[in-house]
């Protein structure tokens, strides 16, 4: 559900075809943190489990095993290719018509304004520190679905607008990979590359933002 409505909002503004083109940045903004809400709201089950960032800090904080992170990972993958083969079928016909190999990459992972890996893993670092750090300062230590979907579209609709211009604000390496992955094998017109050289930085930088918050929520947080 993350990656249908997030990669759709992205799909409606930058496919040339759509009745959403042009919509602009703060539109994609908005989208996602909705399909935040939305993604966060059906996986209550699970404690929202969408980010392997959100899942690498709660297993630092010993609230799940490394196992269970492990096999979250994997779910979160799955889902997240799902989710982008999804947005594909929905918008095939846009995606055959789009003549931009960057904008039908754009629809399925993010790329850097300036492409500088060093500085635009920084960027992402930061981005899902923010992320993890006020998540886990809204939970007091507790699951993302146990505080509730709305506060934490908001904090992706505030990351977006402040600190997504230079990398597109990944902040989640499911969310980037698993639709990369189906970038590549998908039958999709005139695609162009996966830019696998960059593939690992929205991967690694959430990763590490994620661990950071965790073992700074400890001194810095009053986590119950």
């Amino acid at each position: 559900m993350l990656i249908i409505l997030g990669g759709g909002v992205v799909a409606a503004v930058s496919l040339t075809k759509s009745k959403g083109f042009g919509a602009g940045f703060l539109m994609v903004t908005i989208g996602w943190g909705f399909a935040v809400f939305a993604g966060v709201t059906v996986s209550y089950k699970s404690g929202g489990q969408l980010n392997p960032a959100v899942t690498i800090a709660q297993a630092i904080l010993g609230k799940i095993t490394v196992g269970e992170m492990f096999l979250f990972w994997l779910a979160q993958l799955i889902g997240a290719i799902i989710g982008a083969v999804i947005v594909w079928l929905a918008y095939k016909q846009h995606f055959d018509e789009e003549p931009d190999p960057a904008a039908k990459l754009g629809v399925f992972s993010t790329g850097p304004a300036i492409r500088n890996y060093a500085w635009n893993l920084v960027t992402e670092i930061i981005g899902t520190f923010v992320l993890v750090f006020v998540v886990l300062a809204f939970t007091n230590g507790k699951t993302p679905s146990e505080l509730g979907a709305i506060p934490v579209a908001f904090l992706v609709i505030a990351i977006g607008v402040s600190l997504g211009g230079p990398t597109g604000y990944a902040i989640n390496p499911a969310r980037d990979l698993g639709p990369r992955i189906a970038h590549a094998f998908l039958p999709i017109k005139g695609k162009g590359t996966s830019d696998w050289s960059y593939a690992w930085v929205p991967v690694v930088g959430p990763l590490v933002g994620g661990a950071l918050a965790a073992l700074l929520s400890g001194p810095l947080l009053p986590l119950a």
